[in-house]
C-alpha cells in the first residue's frame, strides 16, 4: 500500500529547482551566457519564495513544522544511517530535513548575493530597475561569495545525492520515483514524534 506524500507543488518545485539551478550554473561557467544565467537566477529566486510559502501553507509533509528537527535529532539520525541501521521517516528524515533547511539559506544567499552584483556591477536587474543601490563594500562582499556560496550548493547537492543513494539501500525504496509520482509504501514505517 502507497500513500502520498510528497504534493505536486513540492515535486514541482523540486524538479524545477534542479533543472534551474543546473542551467543557472551551466550558463554562468558558459562565456557570453549572462542573460540566460540571470533569468535561471530568477526561476530560482521565484522557486524560493514559492517553496517558504508552501513551508507554511502546503499538506503536511511539505509544512515546515512536520521536519523542523533539533540538531541533536539530526545529528542522531546521521549516526544512525553510519551504523547501517537508521529509522525510516515517511516524511523528510531528521537528516533529510537538515538538507532541506541547508539548501534554502544557501541558495536565498546565493540568489541575494547574484541580484546584488548584478545590480551593482552589470546595471541591470531588479534591484538596479528599482533603484536600489547598495553600499560599495557589501557588493564587493556579494561579488567575492556568489561563486563560493554556489561551490559550497555543489558539495551539499552531492552529499544529498549520497543520502538518498543511502536511504535507497538502507530502506529498500525508490526514492527518486517518490519525488516523481509523490507515494511512498507505508509497511514497516516508523514515524517518531519531534524530540
Amino acid at each position: 500500500m502507497e500513500v502520498l506524500v510528497w504534493d505536486l507543488g513540492v515535486r514541482i518545485f523540486h524538479w524545477l529547482l534542479v533543472i534551474g539551478f543546473a542551467l543557472a550554473y551551466a550558463t554562468a561557467v558558459i562565456p557570453g551566457f549572462d542573460p540566460a544565467h540571470f533569468w535561471f537566477g530568477y526561476l530560482v529566486a521565484g522557486l524560493l519564495v514559492f517553496r517558504f510559502i508552501w513551508g507554511f501553507v502546503g499538506t503536511k509533509y511539505a509544512r515546515f513544522s512536520d521536519f523542523a528537527y533539533p540538531p541533536r535529532v539530526m545529528l542522531a539520525h546521521l549516526a544512525d544511517i553510519f551504523r547501517g541501521h537508521p529509522k525510516r521517516y515517511l516524511g523528510h528524515s531528521p537528516a533529510g530535513a537538515g538538507f532541506v533547511f541547508s539548501a534554502l539559506v544557501l541558495l536565498a544567499l546565493i540568489v541575494t548575493t547574484g541580484l546584488i552584483t548584478q545590480g551593482y556591477y552589470e546595471y541591470e536587474g531588479p534591484l538596479f530597475a528599482l533603484g536600489i543601490e547598495p553600499p560599495h563594500a557589501l557588493a564587493r562582499l556579494c561579488r567575492h561569495l556568489h561563486e563560493p556560496l554556489v561551490d559550497a550548493m555543489l558539495v551539499l547537492v552531492a552529499g544529498h545525492l549520497a543520502g538518498v543513494i543511502t536511504a535507497t539501500i538502507q530502506h529498500r525504496e525508490n526514492l527518486v520515483r517518490a519525488m516523481i509520482t509523490g507515494k511512498k509504501p507505508v509497511h514497516t514505517v516508523k514515524e517518531e514524534a519531534h524530540a
